[in-house]
């Protein structure tokens, strides 16, 4: 199952700066994690936003579900979900 996820980070001023710093870091290391093990096919930032756009490949919505739910910033996440499927004219049709 391949999915557009966008994400935007909604910490704002009433947060403890210290904590979200924390967890950007460990975001980023967990984030890391999720694209070795190739579950995360793709991550892109939004300029100018606290925000990404990422290309996930799981099993099925469970799985979906608990990866996101394991990010350190999860309360913090404003996420929006999309399937994707492949395109007849896409160039890499054979691939997943």
């Amino acid at each position: 199952m391949i999915l557009h996820v966008s994400m935007e980070l909604k910490a704002g001023t009433g947060e403890d700066r210290e904590e979200i710093s924390a967890r950007l870091d460990a975001e980023k290391l967990a984030v890391q994690k999720m694209q070795r093990a190739s579950r995360i096919r793709h991550i892109w930032r939004m300029p100018g936003r606290r925000a990404n756009i990422s290309i996930f490949e799981v099993d099925d919505a469970d799985e979906l579900q608990e990866v996101l739910s394991s990010l350190p910033l999860y309360e913090f996440l404003d996420i929006s979900v999309q399937p994707l499927a492949r395109h007849p004219a896409s160039l890499d049709g054979d691939k997943a």
